[in-house]
């Protein structure tokens, strides 16, 4: 089984929410892990991002005479919406955590209770507040006081991605292409939140694989 690396840098500050708050404190929660507090995305997440820059790059290329071939590769990484056992994609994504070592460290200093979670937690996240505003009067509307946790800027992520068969340059092409799409995540993401920079396995081979997608989108053979 092949396995490859997919990084993610955070370049503004995100929340990639569990969907839940905690009373007193914040109204949404980030995703972490709760034995660790290390922040995380999870895998099903990340896959629906790459999916859905996906899913832009073939409608961008609707009229490319090489699209059955792309859609062949997004069947390969992706499989279909809903797919079964038999229709699955064959590539698998795994969560989006901190570094391994790192994640070793503070799991044996947890256990020896130099660490607790909520410590890990804060020291990689902030609170940030905000407030509805009435347009008629410019003053905050009642009760719309929100606070959210967000990962800090220049945290850096990683996720493992396992492929059951072994991938083809336009696998890995199209991969990298989705990968270079992906710029924004999480919560926010359209008020400036969650700004990314992601790569597949090293800057260099993001470089050539996406080298490789142009030459493919132009025609030529790679």
């Amino acid at each position: 089984m092949k396995q490859l690396q997919i990084h993610l840098l955070v370049k503004s500050d995100a929340t990639f929410g569990r969907g839940e708050g905690l009373a007193g404190l914040v109204d949404q929660e980030i995703e972490h892990d709760t034995r660790t507090g290390l922040p995380l995305m999870r895998g099903r997440t990340l896959k629906g991002l790459l999916v859905e820059e996906c899913a832009n790059i073939l409608y961008s290329l609707r009229q490319h005479p090489r699209l059955e071939e792309f859609r062949e590769a997004a069947h390969f990484l992706f499989g279909s919406p809903g797919s079964t056992l038999e229709d699955h994609g064959q590539m698998l994504v795994g969560a989006a955590e901190m570094p391994a070592e790192l994640r070793t460290v503070i799991a044996i200093q947890i256990q020896k209770n130099e660490l607790s979670p909520i410590d890990v937690l804060n020291s990689l996240t902030a609170i940030r507040r905000q407030t509805s505003i009435d347009d008629k009067t410019g003053a905050p509307e009642i009760g719309s006081l929100r606070a959210m946790r967000v990962l800090l800027r220049e945290t850096q992520l990683a996720s493992s991605l396992d492929f059951e068969q072994e991938p083809k340059e336009i696998h890995l092409a199209l991969l990298a292409a989705c990968a270079a799409g992906l710029r924004r995540a999480g919560t926010g993401r359209n008020r400036g939140r969650g700004r990314l920079c992601v790569w597949l396995e090293s800057e260099k081979l993001q470089a050539d694989h996406l080298a490789n997608f142009r030459q493919l989108v132009m025609g030529e053979k790679v």
